[in-house]
């Protein structure tokens, strides 16, 4: 059967989704985007991704397509509608189709779209074997912490490690760990000590990231948000990762040379635990 997704609306076949050619989100990637993973039928991390959704939209003077209320029903009808128990929901908000100029329009009718991607997220493979990554310049724009649909660059970061024989790509700026293609990234000292980088417009501030620092201070974890560099964290004991696509994903290599022993470590693992188990306690 087809994957019935989410346009303006409506409920339609992905085959019979449509979007205007002057769509802003086409034409200027105008739009911003949100994902939410699915877990047990469960909406993980949800009043979080709503929150920072409203804050993406301010800092763009995008009006808002509906409410939060008329969000959280949708993302629950495309569950029921897709019988998604696992997986993703991408909701995405752009300024919607008007006549190409570079100037907002001047009364603008947004377009919302959404879509479900089913996917094993809980007992993800990488998550028992970690994840390799290399270390690239960060060619991004300077407000990271607007979650937009610019996305090119990351991808293109991405396909350098991919044709490097890594799994991703942590991105560098004046020597400094920025974030992963699409997670943020953290390292474990040789004290035990969490650090990832402070939030700034450098950075996306996820929301996975937020949960997760927040689990391992209550577990008396020490947690440190700080600028790192490259050397520190190819010296550190552990690293991770962590998003809404991966939960706490371990970091085993970085730029060919192992972290620790070369295979994930135990604090990685607990935050992990202690993650799926407190969010789906939690989630609704």
């Amino acid at each position: 059967m087809s994957r019935i997704v989410y346009v303006n609306g409506s409920y339609v076949p992905e085959e019979e989704a449509k979007i205007s050619v002057f769509d802003r989100g086409f034409l200027f990637a105008d739009g911003v985007y949100e994902v939410t993973s699915v877990l047990e039928g469960k909406l993980i991390d949800f009043p979080g991704h709503l929150a920072r959704l409203r804050r993406s939209l301010a800092e763009l003077a995008l009006p808002s397509p509906a409410t939060d209320a008329e969000i959280e029903a949708m993302h629950r009808e495309l569950m029921a509608r897709n019988g998604l128990t696992e997986g993703m929901i991408y909701m995405q908000v752009s300024r919607g189709a008007a006549e190409r100029d570079f100037a907002y329009p001047d009364e603008p009718v947004p377009s919302l779209v959404a879509f479900t991607q089913a996917k094993a997220i809980a007992g993800s493979p990488a998550a028992r074997t970690g994840i390799k990554v290399v270390t690239v310049p960060d060619i991004r724009w300077a407000r990271r912490d607007i979650k937009t649909v610019q996305l090119l660059a990351p991808s293109m970061c991405k396909m350098m490690a991919k044709e490097a024989g890594a799994d991703d790509a942590w991105m560098v700026e004046d020597g400094f760990v920025t974030e992963g293609t699409s997670n943020n990234a953290h390292i474990v000292r040789r004290d035990g000590t969490i650090v990832t980088r402070d939030l700034s417009h450098a950075i996306l501030h996820g929301i996975t990231r937020a949960a997760v620092l927040a689990f391992a201070r209550e577990a008396q974890m020490r947690v440190e948000e700080r600028p790192f560099t490259v050397e520190e964290a190819r010296d550190a004991a552990e690293a991770f990762v962590t998003s809404a696509s991966s939960f706490v994903t371990p970091v085993v290599a970085i730029d060919g040379q192992p972290v620790g022993d070369g295979r994930p470590g135990p604090v990685a693992a607990r935050l992990r635990e202690i993650y799926v188990a407190e969010s789906l306690r939690r989630a609704s």
